[in-house]
């Protein structure tokens, strides 16, 4: 299906003195027919006045120096030299187009006469031009300093980690530096790979910042999709799981046959698990570019950055092995990493306060807790050499349920905390999100939900399809009378903007609190005018308060390679300190040093 279609675009090449305009192509509604075009006459008068005013703006905007100013950098990262396309990667830039951001892209760009290529670059209008109000191309909202600086890094570098924490903005400035290339003539082509649940979102954020791009959303039916990759477009919107299939199980893969543009990958601790076919996928696309967008490039392990690195260095003929020693990746990081704090660069963003509250469990939810470890350990020692980490984790899932609730009573300590919060939340006129890693009707979302009709709950979980997700987050948006929006943490933890609510709770505790910071941070972000309250149960004495213990003793190693990174706890809890938890040693046969 084609989400975001329209007048089927030339390749766009860099064409001397005009390169830096582009063709206005219009946008077609989804679900309106891919074939439904505009008259000839109609579209080359469109375009005639489109570039006459685009034309008009940038000569007001040119420099008066013939050569630009040099590129605008981080301080954290290293400046490059950027090159004209004829030039091998051992010349030195010619001096009237050094330090000009955007003069070319590779080897592979056509040849050029070096008037036309001097006259190009003397006429790029500087990056200030382009995202000013009033400048050479419309933007639906200022563009802050920060992200100005982020969009000029990713015009300026071939590969580039944007680690920004969440909420700056980090799909912002990928799209509006697509739209930058694009507008200079120096994007044929991009690919944007992003979690399933967050193509739509991609999309809208494409309509909202580049209306002048085509894009194209592949997702359907293996014939659907293969017709998809043919059609001329900007960028391409895919979901890890649909590259993997297109790229492992199709022979002649459309998705390898050129050399991308730009490829993007959006939440990019997917591709964590180099041995995996979604890893694996993502590294054999042959690009000229290469951003990788994630808050938290380490979730659980040195070698997760790693990965991302040879990703970010490498290419599908010249793998790139990267060292996991802190010190090692510290280095590499230091020369792709670009990372903003909230605290930082947006002070006047109010504070995010986080609480922990402990709870003690309801006397029948206690006892039927207490009988359920004493039975699981039981079992667990009674497996010998049999029992392995699966049977613990199995053990682990389930007291962290009645932690939730007693099926049998269905007291929940928590659930009558929450209420009462609740109650005085929707009286001040606020509204909340709860977040949980459970969505059934005994211990989840749906229950929560049911428990909290009163307060006309909204739900969001990731059985619902996209558009119902779109649905729900439209509605709580829209409707102020929805006081509560309930969702399951790994689908509602990404990519929403839900800065209605200005209170999070966080029903039961997740392996990597990285995951719940992102939950957090759909209500703690930009657009946020309150502060943002944040309840993170932990029920006294029980598996929970064990395990937060554990993940106190775990962080130090990953504070030394990536500012305010979390860990999973399942990947760096030994079998030792798993087992642990319930007082017992691993079978010797069983004994390894990491469970995944």
């Amino acid at each position: 299906m084609i989400s975001y279609l329209g007048e089927a675009p030339a390749r766009v090449q860099p064409r001397g003195v005009a390169s830096w305009f582009m063709r206005p192509w219009r946008p077609i509604a989804p679900g309106a027919s891919a074939h439904a075009e505009p008259t000839p006459s109609a579209g080359r008068a469109r375009r005639v006045e489109a570039q006459r005013i685009q034309l008009s703006r940038a000569i007001r905007l040119l420099p008066t120096e013939a050569v630009l100013a040099g590129p605008a950098t981080a301080e954290s990262l290293q400046p490059v030299r950027l090159r004209m396309p004829d030039q091998s990667p051992t010349q030195e830039p010619r001096p009237e187009t050094a330090g000009i951001v955007g003069a070319g892209y590779g080897e592979d760009a056509p040849e050029r006469d070096n008037l036309a290529e001097r006259l190009w670059a003397i006429l790029q209008p500087p990056l200030q031009a382009l995202v000013a109000p009033g400048g050479a191309l419309d933007w639906p909202a200022k563009i802050r300093p920060f992200q100005m600086e982020g969009i000029a890094v990713l015009l300026e570098r071939p590969d580039v980690l944007l680690a920004d924490e969440m909420g700056l903005g980090k799909t912002i400035q990928a799209i509006a530096a697509l739209r930058v290339l694009a507008f200079r003539g120096i994007l044929d082509s991009a690919l944007v790979v992003c979690p399933a649940s967050l193509l739509l979102q991609w999309y809208r954020e494409f309509e909202r910042w580049a209306p002048d791009l085509v894009v194209i959303m592949v997702r359907g039916r293996p014939q659907e999709r293969a017709a998809l990759w043919h059609i001329p477009a900007h960028a391409r919107l895919v979901s890890y799981e649909t590259l993997r299939a297109d790229v492992m199980d199709v022979r002649d893969s459309p998705a390898l046959r050129h050399a991308w543009g730009v490829v993007v990958l959006d939440e990019a601790s997917r591709i964590k698990n180099r041995d995996t076919g979604i890893s694996m996928a993502c590294r054999r696309l042959p690009r000229r570019r290469r951003w990788v967008l994630t808050g938290t490039p380490l979730e659980n392990r040195p070698e997760d950055v790693a990965t991302i690195l040879e990703f970010l260095l490498g290419d599908p003929d010249r793998p790139r092995s990267v060292p996991t020693h802190p010190h090692a990746l510290r280095e590499h990081l230091g020369r792709v990493q670009l990372r903003r704090k909230k605290a930082d660069v947006l002070p006047e963003l109010p504070p995010k306060d986080v609480q922990d509250v402990w709870i003690e469990l309801h006397p029948r939810q206690r006892l039927a807790y207490n009988e359920a470890e004493r039975d699981g350990i039981i079992r667990l020692q009674a497996s010998g050499e049999a029992v392995t980490v699966t049977h613990v984790l199995e053990l682990i899932s389930r007291l962290k349920q009645i932690c939730n609730r007693d099926p049998v009573s269905s007291e929940s300590a928590k659930l009558d905390d929450i209420v009462s919060r609740i109650e005085e939340i929707a009286a001040s006129g606020a509204r909340a999100l709860i977040f949980s890693q459970y969505t059934d009707e005994r211990f989840g979302v749906e229950w929560i939900a049911n428990e909290l009709a009163h307060f006309r709950p909204i739900t969001f979980t990731g059985a619902m399809s996209s558009a119902q997700r779109q649905t729900a987050v439209d509605e709580f948006v829209r409707d102020p009378g929805h006081r509560v929006m309930v969702l399951s943490l790994r689908a509602g933890g990404l990519g929403l903007n839900l800065q209605t609510a200005s209170y999070v709770f966080h029903m039961d505790r997740w392996w990597n609190p990285a995951i719940e910071t992102q939950a957090e941070d759909r209500a703690h972000r930009m657009g946020q005018p309150v502060g943002v309250t944040v309840y993170r149960y932990v029920c006294a004495g029980t598996i929970e308060e064990r395990i937060d213990a554990k993940l106190r003793e775990k962080r130090a190693l990953f504070d030394e390679i990536v500012d305010d990174v979390s860990l999973d706890l399942r990947a760096t809890l030994t079998e030792e300190d798993l087992f642990g938890l319930f007082g017992l040693r691993p079978p010797r046969r069983a004994r390894v040093s990491h469970i995944l």
